[in-house]
């Protein structure tokens, strides 16, 4: 990612990475759609289309993707001045914000047909398919591994019957089938310099048809956390109640009156069904020898994969003051 800076105006040019989004085509198409819808929805609700959302930049040829020589694919927004954003929570009403933002997202997309996007990382929150690559990690056990993770493993396992409540209630029809962001961290928002509030929801790469729980979901597994995704010391990785409840009230506020009843009681499972899914993808990763995630040392993803344990033990424990929040923002 570069910072192109032309005096008169800057501009964001990326290189994509063809190595995950191996059809770079259909992903700028997904992402050109969502803009442009996003543009007209803004300005319809008399927002700023330049400022709340992100700008293609197209070609000469009008394309909004463009290939070199070496077959690299390359893209162009407008840089959103004034702008900043955070990699971890400072204070309660940073999370909120990012909650206003991601509702916000889901709200002006609540009638665009998803089933026309691609779907740029196949199963991504396909848990119950996550599940069945880890088991096949454990028994192949290629790395002599499994024996150190053995209460990690037996940890997922005594939850393997939780973990397609999604995925069923998408098959059954009890939830709609939405556009969803897919990677809802705190640093995919963009924050105004001045006022600190959220302006617009950036990195759309894995926008992708999903269900609205996922995002909600993703979003608190990372930053409802007292700690960082790879703390080794268990002792300081607590799920956050409060931090909770600030996302949570944001994210209502925003989304509440587009989503369905369904979909209200369905948000703490996302919160427990990503967190554990991530957990057993760091997991899996590990078992096989550390093919997918950077790591910086040998246990780093075991070390990864129990601090999402020790989230989803402790969503566990306060699953009924998760569900009262809910109910108290609908």
């Amino acid at each position: 990612t570069y910072l192109v800076d032309m005096q008169q105006k800057r501009y964001i040019l990326q290189k994509i990475n063809t190595h995950v989004f191996s059809n770079a085509k259909a992903l700028m198409q997904n992402i050109s759609q969502i803009t442009q819808f996003l543009k007209q929805k803004i300005g319809e609700a008399g927002g700023d289309p330049y400022r709340e959302t992100l700008n293609l930049v197209p070609t000469q040829q009008g394309t909004y993707c463009f290939q070199d020589h070496d077959h690299c694919f390359w893209r162009c927004y407008d840089f959103i001045e004034d702008s900043i954003s955070y990699d971890i929570v400072r204070a309660p009403e940073d999370f909120y914000q990012c909650g206003i933002a991601f509702g916000n997202f889901q709200s002006l997309l609540a009638d665009f047909p998803a089933k026309i996007l691609f779907e740029t990382i196949p199963n991504f929150h396909n848990t119950p398919l996550r599940y069945q690559t880890f088991l096949q990690a454990v028994s192949a056990d290629s790395h002599r591994r499994a024996d150190e993770a053995s209460e990690e493993i037996s940890f997922i396992r005594q939850r393997a019957g939780e973990l397609s409540e999604l995925t069923d209630s998408l098959k059954q029809g009890k939830l709609p089938l939405r556009v969803t962001h897919n990677d809802t961290k705190l640093n995919n928002c963009l924050f105004d310099r001045r006022s600190g509030k959220a302006i617009c929801v950036i990195d759309l790469d894995t926008v992708m048809p999903g269900l609205v729980a996922y995002d909600f979901g993703d979003s608190i597994r990372f930053g409802a956390s007292t700690a960082a995704e790879d703390e080794p010391d268990l002792k300081k990785v607590h799920f956050s109640l409060p931090l909770y409840e600030s996302y949570t009230k944001g994210f209502l506020e925003a989304a509440g009156k587009s989503l369905t009843s369904e979909e209200l009681c369905s948000l703490p499972v996302g919160a427990k069904l990503m967190t554990l899914e991530c957990g057993i993808r760091f997991l899996t990763d590990y078992l096989e020898g550390d093919g997918y995630f950077k790591i910086s040392h040998e246990k780093h993803n075991l070390e990864r994969c129990r601090t999402q344990l020790k989230l989803v033990s402790e969503m566990e424990s306060n699953w009924n003051e998760m569900n009262d929040i809910i109910y108290k923002y609908k």
